[in-house]
């Protein structure tokens, strides 16, 4: 018989970790008197990272003596104590092999079902002092796993662990965390787990993920963890001719670039970018700029449009140096932010500049006459700052159901309202419920940061799925830090101290080239002390968080990550590069 063997609390508290502060409830410490356990909680403990832990899905943790035991003989320790794994029950028996999701057990008063294996990062390291801990539970196959709480009530050390009803398909813990995190992804499988009514909500969604990703044979990577794609269609740059040159707006330049070797193109996705390599001068460093392609996808000639920023280095050089006939060294396209094939509405949302990714959204349905409810909505300063508008009228103009609206926010005397624009003032959330868009389309949204988050959390606050919102936007991302104690936000720069002297390591979004040294462990750890924008989880290789794109070069990795990226991608958590490499950071 299972039982209870420890129940286990702790709330959320500071401590400082590699020059970080660091929010978490990974401490949790026995109680000896009995403890009511509610819909979200145990009396008296709490979770520092909501997005991670916590919730009805994962009210109380699970970890096993048998894995106890085993951890004690793998990591040659014998200092662990109840809750050492920031579990809340420590129980003999019910390992991870055994376990299924969908099961229900009865412990003390309370009734609980098992929802999904726990989700490791970073914070079992610091809590175990061994930081590849996060990826060794998941290699060795030991997770643990999270309950729901179905019937409120108390429980305590010694209760009786009773299983009252099987969960559906029989799939184990252990199997239901290496369908996710291992290779290996069949197909018979995702489906046999999208059939289990317990599965919780995020790990249904990776499961839909993935067997997506099984049904178009090209794609590489984990798409249940980030992002993935075919691979690049060249590896690093190729040499492009500029075939013409042409003037969008009063600050918006475009290049179209064509073949320079008469071989073809590879055709992009509609709303994917390309990194830039130029050389403003012998004497000044190499400029890596990322610009979105804006032209219709075609293996013939791609479109880049740039806009001109006072000061800009790259968007100077290429306004007022660039000529027709240079050539240029240009990535392969990349990215993820792409128009979704599908039948249903589509509304392409852009302000200023932002409107390059979804030009080629556009470009692509009005190439194909598509029948879809097409909403165009742009937002810009005025006339003279409104690039391919007659572009944009002509091709609307050519599609069945399509619909547009442009607001100017400081409007020139000359431009004329129901004409050049349609409503003066900002394109935000009001806009969207005056204008009464279909709640059930994919939103495409690009521009600056502020316009992006206001829209993005707007559309969520309407109920618009967040699997519908898609958002791309200027430069470097925000960060995604769990746990750590915000910062004040300082631009990218030369880390402090010695310079390396190792292979050279371009950021190409922050627009940072650096020397590798001896002093980081990995790619990730060099643009932290870089200040560049950088997500993560679990630093080891396991959470696929920190998956970014490898515009060039080669690395190595230490350790292994357990599921590779997609292919043109790097987890930068536990990479070195191997020579000079361009990252999309």
């Amino acid at each position: 018989m299972a039982r209870l063997l420890s129940v286990n609390v702790g709330l959320p508290r500071d401590i400082a970790w590699q020059g970080k502060t660091v929010h978490t409830a990974i401490w949790k410490a026995p109680v000896q008197e009995r403890r009511m356990v509610r819909r979200l909680n145990i009396d008296g403990d709490g979770q520092g990272d909501l997005a991670g832990h916590g919730g009805e899905h994962r009210a109380v943790f699970v970890y096993q003596m048998d894995s106890y035991r085993f951890w004690q003989s793998e990591l040659g320790r014998n200092d662990f104590s109840y809750g050492q794994f920031g579990e809340n029950f420590t129980v003999d028996g019910l390992t991870d092999r055994e376990v299924c999701i969908g099961d229900r057990y009865r412990i003390g008063s309370a009734l609980f079902e098992v929802t999904q294996p726990r989700v490791t990062c970073y914070r079992v390291g610091i809590r175990m002092n061994e930081p590849q801990m996060a990826a060794l539970l998941v290699a060795r196959g030991r997770p643990g796993f999270y309950l729901r709480v179905i019937e409120e009530g108390e429980v305590g050390a010694g209760d009786e662990i009773v299983q009252v009803t099987a969960g559906a398909e029989r799939m184990s813990v252990a199997e239901i965390d290496a369908l996710l995190y291992r290779p290996g992804h069949p197909r018979n499988e995702l489906v046999r787990a999208l059939r289990i009514p317990a599965l919780s909500a995020g790990w249904r969604g990776s499961f839909e993920a993935l067997l997506a990703q099984e049904n178009n044979g090209e794609a590489t990577g984990n798409a249940g963890l980030g992002p993935a794609s075919a691979p690049p269609a060249w590896v690093g740059f190729r040499p492009l001719r500029v075939a013409r040159k042409v003037r969008e707006s009063g600050s918006v330049m475009s290049l179209v670039f064509e073949s320079a070797d008469q071989h073809p193109l590879a055709a992009a996705l509609p709303g994917q970018f390309v990194v830039l390599r130029l050389q403003a001068s012998p004497s000044t460093p190499m400029l890596l700029r990322s610009y979105s392609l804006s032209g219709e996808p075609s293996d013939s000639s791609y479109r880049i449009s740039v806009k001109h920023e006072p000061h800009g280095v790259a968007s100077g050089y290429i306004d007022e140096n660039v000529q027709i006939g240079d050539v240029l060294e240009v990535s392969a396209p990349r990215g993820s932010f792409t128009l979704r094939p599908g039948d249903g509405p589509v509304v392409l949302l852009s302000a200023g500049v932002g409107v390059t990714p979804v030009m080629a959204m556009l470009h692509a349905l009005a190439a194909e006459a598509s029948p879809r409810n097409i909403w165009w909505l742009h937002g810009a300063r005025h006339g003279r700052e409104h690039p391919f508008a007659q572009e944009a009228r002509a091709m609307l103009d050519t599609l069945a159901h399509g619909h547009r609206h442009t607001r100017y926010s400081a409007p020139d005397p000359a431009d004329r309202l129901g004409v050049d624009f349609d409503a003066q003032g900002h394109l935000d959330i009001a806009a969207l419920r005056e204008l009464d868009v279909p709640r059930d389309a994919d939103f495409f949204i690009c521009g600056p940061t502020a316009f992006i988050s206001e829209l993005t959390a707007g559309l969520a606050a309407l109920g618009i799925a967040k699997a519908r919102i898609h958002a791309e936007l200027f430069g470097a991302g925000p960060s995604s830090t769990p746990g750590i104690a915000a910062l004040p936000q300082r631009p990218p720069h030369l880390p402090e101290g010695a310079v390396g002297d190792g292979p050279m390591v371009s950021f190409a979004r922050s627009g940072l080239n650096v020397h590798w040294g001896p002093a980081f462990q990995n790619l990730l750890e060099l643009a932290e002390a870089c200040d560049v924008p950088v997500r993560w989880s679990c630093r080891t290789g396991v959470c696929h968080s920190c998956e970014s794109g490898l515009v060039a070069g080669t690395v190595a990795y230490q350790p292994d990550p357990v599921d590779l990226p997609a292919a043109g991608n790097v987890l930068i958590c536990c990479a070195r590069p191997e020579g000079d490499v361009v990252v999309d950071l």
